[in-house]
């Protein structure tokens, strides 16, 4: 009878709201002491109070309490089987990159993030790992990059800057056919607006520093895998190598996410009025949100995402102008990165996408005179009116 109200209760845990799972995720109560907080355990070795029954943690590179109810936490959200922290969204990028083998190939989108760019061809290339990059808005390029030896499909949706959107579904039931491994980077959407995992997806990885923290206070990575088995193979990759998150950092993290859907619902609001005011403006060549009626991939967003985020782009013309209204913008902070409490705004081309050659950026899109805003709380009239006195 126990282990029937204990099943009943995991029953009802799953089918809970998301907001209430952003709350209740298992450890947010103390069992020991009764606090409404995780405890941070600051320790890099446990006590073995029986040598012949070791204890669950034993070493914090292997795990941490800490560590693991913030990886407990991801896999409630993101619907997998195992999680995993690292000590930056990279860190979980390579990580997870390593189950690939000298010899190996991997099916890149396009416009992937500059530093999963540099990965790609200028670290694991050394090691003998080859990838294709395509433009995985058509299904067709994505088979025809197909080779013996393809071992993973590596997909961002949407993509960084560009906001193109893949048919993750489609995709993944291609690469399924063809036992390819399928990893999503999620960084822009969170699990709030989409859950890879849930189309078939192997591998769902984040920059946790982003929207998920959603301070600009702590450093971070998250991976989840579909299945207990891939978990294992992750597992052995994060300990081996050593790319754990600290127990203070996973701490502030799962601080962060606790309110991730109030965040992320009212940037979307205001974000979707930015895209629209700036696609209004005639001395803008280009808006890029997934919201905007005429984004060539909405329909395909809005059957995998249920919202569109709270990230724009949009090219003012040229580099110079560009360059000019970084200089004049007074309430957004002019930074890398994204998914704060304040809003960013970006230069792809001197920042997030510095390393890729310009020739390669601008055959992605990425012009001189793209900007990335990251909408975060601010009152967005008071957004608008600072954005529109830097484009004069």
């Amino acid at each position: 009878m126990i282990e029937d109200v204990s099943g009943a209760e995991q029953a009802l845990e799953k089918e809970r709201k998301f907001a209430t799972k952003l709350l209740h995720f298992g450890s947010e109560i103390d069992s020991v002491t009764g606090a409404s907080s995780v405890p941070i355990y600051q320790a890099s070795t446990f006590h073995h109070h029986d040598i012949l029954n070791p204890p669950q943690h034993d070493y914090s590179r292997s795990g941490n309490p800490t560590r693991q109810a913030l990886e407990d936490y991801i896999v409630l959200l993101e619907g997998g089987a195992r999680g995993f922290a690292f000590a930056s969204g990279m860190a979980a990028i390579s990580t997870v990159l390593m189950l690939l083998s000298a010899g190996d190939h991997v099916i890149v989108s396009e416009d992937v993030y500059g530093g999963t760019y540099r990965l790609l061809t200028s670290i694991l290339k050394r090691m003998n790992i080859e990838t294709t990059f395509v433009d995985m808005t058509d299904l067709k390029l994505v088979k025809e990059a197909l080779q013996e030896n393809t071992k993973a499909v590596y997909m961002e949706t949407p993509s960084n800057p560009t906001l193109k959107i893949i048919d993750v579904a489609a995709v993944t039931s291609w690469a399924q056919e063809k036992g390819l491994l399928t990893l999503v980077d999620n960084t822009f959407m969170t699990p709030y607006y989409q859950r890879p995992i849930e189309q078939g997806v192997d591998i769902v990885l984040h920059s946790a520093t982003k929207f998920l923290g959603g301070h600009s206070d702590v450093l971070a990575g998250l991976a989840v895998a579909r299945t207990e088995s891939l978990g294992r193979q992750i597992k052995q990759l994060q300990n081996g190598m050593g790319t754990v998150l600290a127990p203070q950092e996973s701490w502030l993290l799962m601080r962060g996410m606790k309110t991730l859907e109030a965040r992320m619902a009212h940037s979307e609001k205001s974000a979707a009025k930015l895209a629209n005011w700036l696609n209004e403006r005639t001395d803008i060549e280009a808006v890029y949100y997934p919201g905007l009626e005429n984004h060539p991939g909405r329909s395909v967003h809005e059957r995998q995402s249920s919202g569109y985020g709270a990230v724009l782009s949009f090219d003012v013309g040229s580099g110079e102008r560009a360059k000019e209204v970084l200089s004049r913008v007074r309430i957004p902070i002019v930074a890398v990165s994204l998914g704060a409490v304040e809003s960013i705004l970006s230069y792809p081309a001197m920042m997030s996408h510095a390393a890729m050659p310009h020739s390669v950026r601008l055959e992605r899109g990425i012009t001189d005179g793209l900007l990335r805003f990251s909408v975060g709380l601010e009152d967005i009239d008071d957004l608008i009116i600072d954005l529109n006195e830097a484009l004069r």
